[in-house]
């Protein structure tokens, strides 16, 4: 399965997602599926993560032998999952939450990059690795950063293969403002997965908020040119670019984020903004258009109809 299918398959099931109930945004909710190779062999020892920025809550998992894996505890709106496993190529892509009824799984399917290695889990129960991976996400989403620090450390301590989980070490310390710690959490991610993607995003996001836009976009920029590089890079050096008033090579990572990932309503709408902001207002209703049409129910869709309808006054 290709990643933009599974993308897709995320979008539609984030259709669902519409006209919760105030009160069904502070239940917890179950997820899970399964994560294999392209060969069709489940992966154990895999890592998941789930984000969702409005909440400042991140969830994180591991797959068992037959590569499922389960997390407890989310909210209902839209998350990011990204499945990262030794000598494979990451995947991501976006769902809908939702209360009531159970939610589809999320189906992973890693490409193969390097030689077959033991399993990250070998010599581990997969059912105690996660139990102490819920409970780091816990004092994660206290907000209890020393502490989910330690906890997270203990487990790579016990499972070195588990690089990954570096970006909720470094994600704790850029919430502490300690940037430096930060920085080198991502490096150490990038030490033995160079093309990580959200390593190179967080290092330049770090930047940013320590207040070095030009380290930012130095590191988003390499990643850019890289081979592996994806929808958030793009997007996010468009972000850089946009702020630094470099409109014309804002609009062209932005093009990339979307050709990237065409389900994606942000840099649509982003495209949007730029082309009214240059008093283009064929072009900004086109991309104002396309975001109501690929993104509908999300927060990228609110805003751009209310932008057309001011446009069609």
């Amino acid at each position: 399965m290709q990643l933009r299918n599974c993308l897709v398959r995320l979008a539609i099931a984030a259709f669902f997602t519409a006209g919760l109930a105030g009160h069904a945004a502070a239940q917890a909710v179950r997820v899970g599926g399964i994560v294999k190779d392209d060969k069709g062999d489940a992966i154990k020892g895999a890592t998941v993560v789930a984000e969702n920025p409005n909440f400042g809550a991140s969830f994180s998992a591991t797959t068992d032998t037959k590569g499922r894996f389960t997390m407890i505890g989310l909210r209902p709106g839209r998350w990011r999952f990204v499945a990262q496993a030794p000598a494979h190529a990451p995947q991501a892509g976006e769902m809908g939450i939702r209360v009531g009824t159970p939610n589809p799984p999320i189906m992973f399917e890693l490409r193969r990059t390097g030689p077959e290695a033991a399993g990250a889990l070998a010599g581990v129960a997969a059912k105690d690795i996660q139990a102490d991976l819920a409970a780091a996400d816990a004092l994660f989403n206290q907000k209890k950063w020393d502490e989910a620090v330690a906890a997270y450390r203990a487990i790579l301590k016990r499972i070195p293969t588990l690089t990954v989980i570096n970006l909720q070490i470094a994600a704790a310390y850029r919430n502490k403002k300690d940037f430096d710690a930060a920085l080198s959490a991502y490096s150490a991610l990038l030490d033995v997965d160079q093309n990580n993607e959200k390593a190179n995003v967080g290092i330049a996001l770090t930047n940013l908020e320590r207040g070095d836009p030009k380290a930012a976009e130095a590191a988003l920029q390499k990643a850019a040119d890289g081979p592996a590089a994806g929808r958030d890079v793009f997007f996010n050096l468009a972000e850089v670019k946009a702020s630094a008033g470099q409109i014309d090579d804002a609009a062209k990572w932005y093009e990339k984020a979307s050709a990237t990932d065409p389900s994606w309503g942000r840099p649509l709408h982003r495209l949007g903004m730029l082309a009214l902001q240059k008093g283009d207002k064929a072009r900004a209703t086109k991309y104002l258009a396309q975001v109501l049409s690929v993104d509908p129910v999300f927060a990228e869709a609110a805003l751009a109809k209310a932008a057309l309808d001011q446009l069609n006054k």
